[in-house]
């Protein structure tokens, strides 16, 4: 052949990012494309779970997750992180049985993926900003918030509110309109909280973050903003984000 070929970095030099979302997901991608900064690729496949939102349907998913995982450019080495993008199925699972999962199925080609979950990075955020105390407000059921505040306390962040919109279903959870997760954070805060985390990947809170923050005086944090944080930090991006509150501007 006598044409030269010339190769660069390809479309997304800074890093290649890979989500695992669930099934009925509506507004993951929007996210993480509204947040995200350039030059970095994002990817997507979803994982099976049943339409209602119980701790026996988050349990659920754990079967299908080597299938998932295998649909994340399973044939490419230049992927730096994959992360199980469910909040409230994290902790269902188990963070590390989740990440374990992806650690062993990509080491068996290539050994540069790091797995990890959204919980993890809501984790990693609330320890790198000092924060022990939070209010913590899901969409979720009280049976899911239990287990999420033990979670926390395991982890030695404390909730001092733990407060549920008691939805069971993802088209619920993305209809909850931005001006009702603000007052939702109003409602669920303390006096004592240090921040407040709106969890739940399938609520719109990046939209409400700033003026939240604005109106508390303290960090705001939401799933999916906790999630790309993290993810781009694991990747080695440390690009600070407007927009987005304390978590992405100073950390």
């Amino acid at each position: 052949m006598s044409f030269q070929i010339t190769f660069d970095q390809g479309p997304h030099p800074r890093a290649q990012l890979g989500f695992i979302a669930v099934a009925n997901a509506d507004i993951t991608e929007r996210d993480m494309f509204k947040m995200c900064p350039d030059n970095i690729g994002l990817h997507f496949t979803r994982v099976k779970m049943p339409k209602i939102c119980t701790i026996d349907s988050l349990a659920a998913m754990e079967t299908d997750l080597d299938n998932a995982i295998e649909t994340l450019m399973p044939g490419r080495s230049d992927v730096d992180v994959i992360c199980y993008n469910c909040t409230a199925g994290s902790f269902v699972i188990g963070e590390q049985n989740i990440a374990d999962k992806i650690n062993a199925q990509r080491a068996s080609a290539f050994n540069n993926t790091q797995g990890t979950t959204l919980l993890t990075g809501v984790t990693k955020a609330l320890k790198t900003m000092g924060i022990s105390k939070i209010a913590l407000g899901t969409a979720y059921t009280d049976d899911i918030n239990q287990l999420e505040a033990q979670y926390f306390s395991s982890q030695g962040i404390e909730c001092v509110s733990n407060i549920g919109l008691g939805l069971k279903t993802d088209m619920q959870m993305n209809k909850v309109s931005p001006n009702s997760l603000l007052e939702f954070a109003q409602y669920v805060d303390r006096p004592e909280a240090e921040a407040v985390f709106l969890s739940c990947g399938a609520l719109r809170s990046i939209e409400i973050i700033e003026e939240a923050e604005q109106r508390l005086g303290k960090p705001v944090l939401s799933s999916n903003q906790a999630s790309l944080w993290h993810c781009l930090r694991l990747a080695g991006v440390k690009e600070k984000i407007s927009r987005y509150g304390t978590l992405m501007r100073d950390y």
